[in-house]
């Protein structure tokens, strides 16, 4: 028994049949020892075969399939560059839900191959075409990236994909659930019907496996887990569900993120304005927070995850749809501001804490209007919590539960506020700035909530102040073709007296009432001569 344990630890990635330039790779940046589902992927994707597999959020995947197509691919300094039909074009495709993920696999990729020369790129939307384009024309051997911008490559000409001999769908469920299906098998039909396919997720919906078997030859389906860890959602994280009043949600979270031990945290809101209202309530209490949301254009998209990566903030108020490229192992908490969807979008958010043999604490905020849904996912995932305590912010049991010392509120002091935040992070420009702005202003808290609210509203006043400025000219125009009509049986002489009456109002008056009066004078008896009674 002690010679397994002591042969377990010395497993490491070249056990598995990884090159040693790959291993020494992931040797460097501390990656030493292969997870399960990598261990049961590694030897049978690098024998060619294709894969099915499934394995819980943070368990590893990606290293699973990254491996074996980094090492597969052709390098330049490889023997066979020269008998390639197209030096230069990608030999890999990896097929992401979103561009967050894309970015995140890029990296994974990019630090195994750091010693192999093996190119990969990453290619999705929100940003300009140009740059990728470059990078195609330059060459690689791997391309991560999300549906539609593949698709709008390959049409315009700039990817080739006729010698794709690897394809990978990674987070397959989620394309299912973001309708990308249809996308995914479109790009499916262009590349070689000669190819290794491999599929990994969290999650086997019936839709996914369908589309495996139609795609996949005599795929070897596998599913890795820990043998102490049977339960549905990972033994590793904490879970801890209260029921919530809205009102009090704000105060809550100030307490909950001020609790001892508290590393990074990632908070899931329904929408995209709960995203970006939370976080500006968290800034104006004092904690350095990001949104991270669909509005925000992608500069400020991959700002708010790099500050979040590089410890300028720690603290990440994110939507669904980018939570699949938060992918830090030393996430201490996930906060639920909202019950999930469903019970698969309650895994991937609170997987996104307990990665990588960490634990970590995932906690749900239930409103009551969310009880029935919240019943269903916790008899789903047998979680044991059916009908979660009341609880509010000084209630005793939150103190206790979270490790938050006696007496803490919702506000970080000064003297503890320590980090840099989001403005200390740079911005890319994309060229989308103008878009950018705006939602940075909304994100970066309340001061510059305070300032973008002031600048719209005097944005709009001054529109309103322009579009008012010509109406006003045009009657001013108007009111001088009024004065200087004719009135039939009006002499010279009578005009002109009239004209040095004007005159004589105008010195005596403010301008505004002036105009008024003198339009009122002509509608109570225009040409009459005589003064309204209100002219005096």
């Amino acid at each position: 028994m002690a010679d397994n344990a002591a042969q377990q630890k010395t497993e490491t990635f070249a056990d598995y049949g990884v090159r040693q330039d790959i291993s020494d790779a992931l040797a460097a940046v501390g990656i030493t020892t292969p997870f399960p589902i990598q261990t049961m992927a590694l030897p049978v994707a690098l024998a060619g075969h294709d894969i099915i597999a499934q394995a819980k959020t943070g368990t590893g995947k990606t290293l699973g399939f990254g491996l074996p197509t980094i090492q597969s691919v052709t390098g330049r300094d490889d023997e066979g560059w020269d008998d390639l039909e197209f030096p230069g074009a990608p030999q890999a495709l990896i097929l992401v839900p979103t561009r967050e993920l894309a970015i995140q696999v890029g990296e994974d990729l990019a630090i195994a191959s750091k010693l192999r020369n093996a190119r990969v790129a990453t290619l999705y939307g929100g940003v300009p075409y140009e740059p990728q384009v470059k990078l195609l024309k330059k060459g690689l051997e791997v391309v991560v990236g999300t549906p539609g911008r593949l698709i709008d490559l390959y049409n315009q000409g700039a990817l080739n994909l006729k010698q794709v001999k690897i394809v990978v769908l990674d987070e397959a469920d989620e394309m299912l659930d973001l309708g990308f299906l249809p996308s995914v098998e479109k790009i499916l039909s262009y590349l070689p019907a000669q190819r290794q396919s491999m599929l990994f997720s969290a999650t086997m919906p019936g839709p996914v496996i369908s589309m495996a078997r139609r795609y996949m030859n005599k795929p070897m389906r596998m599913s890795a887990a820990d043998p102490e860890d049977q339960a549905k959602t990972k033994a590793s994280i904490r879970q801890v569900v209260y029921r919530v009043h809205h009102m009090d949600k704000d105060e809550m979270l100030g307490r909950i993120l001020r609790a001892q031990g508290r590393g990074r945290t990632v908070i899931f809101t329904k929408t995209k304005r709960d995203a970006a209202r939370v976080a500006d309530e968290l800034i104006a209490r004092g904690f350095a927070a990001a949104p991270l949301h669909g509005d925000l254009n992608q500069g400020a998209r991959e700002q708010a995850l790099r500050a979040f990566r590089n410890g300028k903030v720690d603290i990440l108020v994110a939507t669904d749809v980018a939570a699949r490229g938060i992918d830090v192992e030393d996430v201490t908490h996930v906060i639920n501001h909202r019950v999930p969807e469903d019970e698969k979008t309650y895994l991937h958010r609170t997987g996104r804490t307990g990665r990588a043999g960490n634990e970590g604490t995932a906690v749900t905020f239930v409103d009551w209007e969310d009880i029935s849904r919240w019943k269903l996912i916790n008899d789903a995932l047998e979680l044991g919590v059916p009908d979660p305590v009341e609880t509010y912010s000084s209630s005793e049991h939150l103190f206790y539960d979270l490790n938050i010392p006696a007496g803490t509120k919702g506000r970080l002091p000064r003297s503890e506020q320590t980090l840099e935040g989001l403005d200390a992070e740079r911005l890319e420009d994309y060229g989308d700035s103008p878009r950018g702005a705006r939602s940075s202003s909304r994100g970066s808290g309340r001061g510059s909530r305070g300032r973008g609210g002031s600048g719209s509203r005097g944005a709009g006043s001054r529109s309103h102040a322009a579009r008012d400025e010509k109406p006003g000219q045009d009657s001013g125009k108007k009111r001088q073709r009024r004065r200087t009509r004719r009135v039939e049986g009006e002499s010279a002489q009578d005009r002109e007296g009239k004209r040095a009456e004007r005159e004589k109002s105008v010195e005596s008056t403010g301008s505004g009432k002036r105009r008024r009066r003198r339009r009122r004078q002509g509608s109570n008896g225009a040409g009459s001569g005589a003064p309204a009674a209100g002219g005096e």
